[in-house]
């Protein structure tokens, strides 16, 4: 059960915004079982430890992946978030509890056969995507299971689903997502990813399992390139990370970095 391009090798796509200073809520990431580390990057959890006094706009940065996510005390409204070229807020109040799938790249239109374009930029209910495994989760996932217990839940759903039905990937699309992955995102992605296949082709395979075009799609792997870089305000100013992501000038990287990120790199760094 192995894709043919090791996607998880080649790009690790991080939300270090997870974190909010001040407010009472916790962050964790859990990687799957063995058997499906080249489909799903992390299982994930986000709750409150304590009321929040005050709204919360919770930042997700863009990172080229699909995620469903629900909260355990609901778990008749699981949701999915298709392929995102900004950022996205989400305003929380109160308590909650969510639990999120994060697939790499790729992964979730191939699984379940949906056109990853029709989910881009958008947040949809699971139940209207794949039916099954919104009733799965509906009738099978709790708050007493813990997480430990959710994610072999989880993994065993996964697992199964893989034996019954292995991935078929296409060769042209796992050769320029090498391409992309292996050079950080910096390409012309005109020029660079010839892999048998015209422009036009190569866009509809992108559209259709990434969910936008691979020049887009370049773009947030150089930016969470950059993010892996740009670990500091100081950091950025000394090592000037935006020539090492391919940004000809400073200011160029700072309107990516703050569409994609929500902030410019100064505030998301700051100490």
């Amino acid at each position: 059960m192995q894709t043919s391009v090791n996607i998880r090798a080649l790009y690790k796509p991080v939300q270090p915004s997870a974190a909010h200073a001040g407010a009472p809520v916790h962050y964790q990431e859990l990687l799957p079982d063995s058997l499906l580390l080249d489909y799903i990057y992390c299982y994930w959890e986000l709750k409150t430890t304590s009321s929040l006094e005050s709204a919360l706009q919770y930042r997700v940065v863009a990172d080229g992946c699909i995620d469903i996510f629900f909260d355990i005390n609901n778990t008749s409204d699981s949701s999915i978030m298709g392929f995102c070229k900004t950022h996205t807020q989400f305003p929380l109040d109160g308590r909650f509890h969510y639990v999120g799938i994060r697939f790499l790249p790729t992964i979730f239109p191939q699984l379940f056969r949906v056109n990853a374009a029709a989910l881009s930029g958008r947040v949809e209910q699971l139940d209207a995507i794949t039916p099954p495994l919104a009733a799965f989760i509906r009738s099978r996932v709790h708050g007493a299971l813990g997480m430990v217990g959710i994610q072999q839940l989880l993994d065993n759903y996964f697992v199964k689903m893989l034996i019954k039905a292995p991935v078929q990937t296409d060769n042209r699309l796992n050769e320029a997502m090498a391409i992309i992955l292996k050079s950080c995102g910096m390409l012309h992605t005109g020029k660079h990813l010839d892999t048998g296949v015209s422009p036009r082709q190569l866009r509809r395979l992108f559209e259709l399992y990434i969910g936008d075009t691979p020049k887009v799609f370049s773009k947030i792997v150089r930016f969470q390139h950059a993010l892996r870089l740009a670990s500091s305000a100081s950091n950025l100013r000394t090592d000037k990370p935006f020539f090492n992501c391919g940004y000809y000038d400073q200011a160029h990287f700072i309107k990516d970095f703050k569409q994609m990120y929500g902030a410019t790199p100064s505030q998301a760094f700051r100490k």
